[in-house]
């Protein structure tokens, strides 16, 4: 018999028996929507991670008090608020003024909340930081309008701000915010320059923040200890000796603070592949459960199509007896049932596919980029094709061997 005429009387047999068949490719539909979705998920969501962590000044380290590891549960946090000591003013020009593969290196304090107020608008829990000045530099910040400050201005301790962008459409939504005053905890400040909008992060906001001289800040705000705890930011000479400035800023921290060569180290630096080493060692598990909790029911939708056509093939004795008894081969009848297997899972799959493309679509466009992956849609489609196959075999063997006159004979 021709393929062409066998694939024809699988589809004969799926139509005639429509609501039997929708009911049937329920479970695969649901099956690889999820697979799909899922991967388009994690992949968007690494994407995400990437582009939104990691992208943000690819080319830079940070050194602070802790190290990522610290992190792992509430013993190693412990033990590293003993060990780790916090950074000072030392620390940071001990490793600038000794550095040869850093190319520049900066300081920050972790900011604290306050409001901003001009006249009657106040800006409510604004993150106020401080920084040296040439982190403008370091961290490639988009200045969309006026400037960032400069050295004098933070040897000074001047008043001056320069403004995330929410805070500036916020307190000046009609005018200029250039050259305007500001108060920060009852204090003027001159508005010098505003950041180029960031967007959010996981649905955090990035652009509710202002930035003065570091100098500034502490005089401010008080000694960059504890949740005002200081930190540095630096980059490499170049690009190719990355991880030797990392390495480089390394021996020098330990130097400063005389650790022996068994010793962990008692601070953390921070690199783009840290984060996302610290991201896969958290969400790795996470990720397989989510994939394979879906695959499941893939092989779900395997069982009910070989249910379905066990009981489709007790329904058509008579048929296939007729069939045997005109000539059909045993090959014949084998080939049937199993392309109407293998024709249901793949019906399925195709339309589990669409279904995961238009929910990626969905998510894509409120929350973030998800990446319909090429490799997750062939794996999901050949995987319902193979359960069908799997789940064709044996109801098409028991139709290939049924004895024709006993066929003949059933009600």
């Amino acid at each position: 018999m021709e393929f062409s005429e066998t694939f024809k009387l699988a589809l004969d047999a799926i139509w005639a028996h429509k609501l039997r068949s929708a009911l049937t490719l329920l479970g695969m539909i649901i099956g690889v929507t999820a697979v799909v979705v899922v991967v388009s998920l994690i992949q968007g969501f690494n994407q995400y991670v990437e582009d939104k962590i990691a992208g943000i000044g690819s080319k830079t380290f940070t050194i602070r008090r802790f190290n990522f590891d610290d992190f792992k549960n509430t013993d190693t946090i412990t033990l590293a608020q003993r060990r780790n000591k916090e950074l000072t003013f030392d620390d940071y020009d001990y490793v600038r003024t000794r550095a040869k593969l850093i190319g520049s290196i900066g300081a920050k304090a972790n900011g604290s909340p306050a409001d901003i107020k001009r006249g009657g608008d106040t800006a409510e829990s604004v993150r106020v930081d401080g920084t040296t000045p040439n982190c403008v530099d370091i961290e490639k910040l988009d200045v969309a309008e006026g400037r960032y400050f400069s050295e004098p201005e933070n040897e000074s301790a001047a008043n001056v701000v320069y403004l995330g962008a929410d805070v500036a459409n916020k307190l000046f939504p009609l005018i200029s915010p250039i050259g305007q005053e500001v108060t920060v905890r009852g204090l003027p400040y001159r508005v010098i320059g505003v950041a180029a909008a960031k967007g959010t992060v996981f649905g955090m906001p990035q652009d509710n923040f202002a930035s003065i001289p570091l100098k500034t800040y502490i005089k401010a705000f008080g000694p960059a200890v504890r949740q005002r705890s200081l930190y540095m930011i630096a980059n490499a000479v170049n690009d190719n000796q990355f991880n030797d400035a990392v390495e480089e800023a390394r021996y020098l921290m330990r130097s400063r603070r005389q650790l022996s060569g068994d010793e962990k180290d008692n601070f953390g630096i921070g690199t783009p592949d840290a984060v996302l080493g610290f991201r896969d060692r958290i969400l790795g598990p996470i990720f397989i459960v989510a994939i394979a909790v879906p695959a499941i029911a893939l092989v779900v939708g395997g069982i009910v199509i070989m249910n379905i056509m066990l009981v489709s093939v007790t329904e058509r004795t008579k048929e296939i007896g007729i069939r045997k008894a005109l000539g059909a081969r045993r090959m014949d009848i084998l080939k049937q049932f199993l392309i109407e297997a293998v024709v249901l899972s793949a019906i399925g799959g195709a339309t589990g596919v669409l279904i995961a493309w238009g929910i990626g679509r969905v998510i894509t466009a409120v929350f973030f980029q998800t990446y319909l992956s090429i490799a997750a849609v062939v794996t999901a489609v050949g995987v319902s094709g193979l359960i069908g196959v799997m789940s064709g075999v044996l109801p098409a063997r028991k139709a290939a061997t049924l004895d024709p006159i006993e066929a003949l004979r059933a009600d």
